[in-house]
């Protein structure tokens, strides 16, 4: 087990905290520290020695670089390693990286910090973003237009004489046209390409230090270095990282997580198609990356001083590093695709059937009229307003509605950049604003929504007018 400084979340109250720094009066270290039994304890807190321990305390810190706590648990794990060495053996055929240099390399900072550089570049800009994103949507979407929609609506015509038939299943908002298109050309390929990086991380024993790398960083947002793996998973998809949230130990750090979740984390099919549509400008690219990692931390920075409660210590059990295995990288792949996939194909399905029956009572022509004056004050064309619709019933799918826009030339340039971040923002979809009302329940996830959607097209709209003032080129 190895652990990082948790000296600011877990200072012990007045009279306990000199021998709770040694472990001792808590549950857990009662259990495990039978010398002190409950009339010692009594003792200590009643006598004057409280005050002598904690003088010592105060004294030690003072001659120290580092925090007390940390010290301790640090010459504990030592320890434990020691004993490890000692009683174990390591079977030659063992493929993990035993050296303690090439783990102190991922989570020291000065190191660590290039390391995940190299990491998000690679493996989320240019694996997810540029060739899932890119490379293969546009191949896979491309046959999808040229040749699967054509044949659909042909048959579809000739089987089905009734135009309102026809419409529910091919034709702009058909359920094969649109609902299986988005599924299979757009997001299959980045929601892929995501989770084959995802699962080579995790193989390859990373994950866990960078939740020691990024410790210190998350406790200034209120939360510790164990977040990064929920926040890490909405990468994938949001409603599986809000589930995964109750992991976290306190109430605190579940809500700051969900609200930055549902706020400034998109999916991988909204990443990689942002990702594949702002490559091709490196200034677009840098100004929506800027914006939303300046977001994260303003907001969690906020939520970190507004949200009620204590920090946890962050206490994480490391394993060795390792060569990822090529078999258990495809059946983790395999295994979160076949989830995910029965998951969104029916909701997408349903988008589509919802579209058309919107479209044929009026209601979905009423919801995209409510949003067209939004979108001109965004300074967003009209046309961008069923994108927004289609976002909540799954971000994915407007993700898909975007890279719509942006192929047949209504979005570009700053306009593509204003809805890339506003959208990236907008409210979550049905599916995990679902799950928050399980996890958060009624009244934390309307709090969380309706922050969600003022504030996304609050900012869209400054952003807009911040990128004309400067009268930036994309």
């Amino acid at each position: 087990m190895d652990c990082h400084d948790c000296s600011q979340s877990c200072q012990p109250k007045r009279h306990n905290k000199a021998w709770k720094l040694f472990g001792f009066g808590s549950k857990k270290s009662s259990k495990n520290n039978s010398s002190i039994d409950s009339q010692t304890t009594m003792a200590l807190v009643g006598s004057p020695n409280v005050g002598k321990i904690e003088r010592i305390v105060i004294e030690t810190q003072a001659g120290m670089s580092e925090s007390l706590t940390f010290a301790i648990a640090q010459s504990r794990h030592q320890l434990a390693m020691a004993l490890e060495q000692d009683v174990t053996v390591q079977p030659q055929q063992q493929r993990a990286f035993k050296h303690e240099w090439l783990h102190q390399l991922t989570v020291h900072p000065l190191t660590g910090i290039p390391i995940l550089g190299l990491v998000l570049y690679f493996g989320v800009y240019q694996f997810v973003g540029v060739f899932g994103g890119g490379t293969l949507v546009d191949g896979i979407e491309g046959f999808f237009e040229s040749e699967i929609n054509p044949v659909v609506n042909n048959v579809v015509a000739a089987i089905f004489p009734w135009q309102v038939i026809q419409d529910l299943f091919a034709n702009d908002y058909g359920i094969i046209t649109l609902g299986i298109r988005y599924a299979v050309a757009i997001v299959l390929p980045i929601v892929t390409t995501f989770f084959l990086m995802f699962s080579l991380l995790e193989d390859s024993g990373y994950l866990p230090r960078l939740s020691l790398l990024v410790d210190r960083l998350f406790k200034t947002i209120g939360l510790s270095g164990r977040s990064i793996i929920p926040l890490i998973l909405g990468l994938g998809c949001g409603t599986m990282a809000t589930l995964v949230t109750r992991t976290l130990e306190s109430k605190r750090e579940r809500i700051i997580a969900t609200l930055l979740l549902a706020l400034t984390i998109p999916c991988s099919a909204q990443l990689g198609v942002i990702l594949g549509l702002l490559s091709q400008e490196p200034t677009a690219l840098f100004v929506w990356a800027t914006v939303m990692v300046a977001i994260f931390l303003g907001i969690g920075f906020l939520a970190g001083k507004i949200v009620p409660g204590n920090a946890s210590c962050f206490y994480m059990e490391i394993p060795p590093l390792r060569l990822p295995s090529l078999k258990a990288i495809l059946t983790k792949t395999y295994v979160r695709l076949k989830w995910y996939f029965g998951e969104i194909l029916p909701l997408f399905i349903f988008a589509s059937v919802l579209i058309w029956a919107g479209k044929l009572t009026g209601l979905f022509d009423a919801l995209v009229g409510g949003l067209e004056p939004v979108m001109l004050w965004l300074g967003l064309p009209k046309e961008a307003a069923p994108t927004f619709l289609y976002g909540f019933f799954r971000r994915d799918y407007g993700a898909a509605g975007m890279f719509d826009l942006h192929s047949s030339g209504i979005l570009a340039g700053q306009q593509l950049v204003v809805a890339a971040v506003t959208l990236t923002l907008f409210i979550p979809c049905i599916a995990q604003l679902q799950f928050m009302f399980k996890e958060r329940g009624l009244k934390n996830t309307i709090v969380i929504a309706s922050f969600v959607v003022l504030f996304a097209f609050s900012l869209g709209y400054l952003l807009n007018q911040l990128l004309t003032i400067m009268e930036l080129s994309f």
